[in-house]
């Protein structure tokens, strides 16, 4: 299994803010604690920056966590953007040593 973080904001070049209606941004809450309940986002943050998220994907690789991604609401209606996926590795200072 491999992890993943990705960056995540909403495309306002193409929406305005009252597209971003609060049924489909429950919808969207609602489809991210299920992506949580199955072990695919370990960790989901609002982005301090821009409205959005950080999420952190466990999959068996990026396709899968690119797959996880596009199963978001506001993905599918092409209303969030993905800034970077970026894949994750351990790091080697926490590596046992000998």
């Amino acid at each position: 299994m491999a992890q993943f973080m990705a960056l995540l904001r909403r495309d306002y070049d193409r929406f305005p803010e009252a597209a971003f209606t609060p049924e489909l941004l429950d919808a969207e809450a609602e489809h991210a604690r299920h992506l949580h309940s199955k072990g695919v986002s370990r960790m989901i943050w609002s982005r301090g920056d821009t409205p959005g998220a950080v999420v952190l994907i466990e999959a068996e690789s990026l396709d899968e966590a690119l797959a996880s991604i596009e199963s978001l609401p506001l993905k599918q209606k092409q209303m969030l953007l993905l800034d970077v996926i970026v894949p994750l590795n351990p790091y080697r200072g926490f590596a046992p040593r000998g």
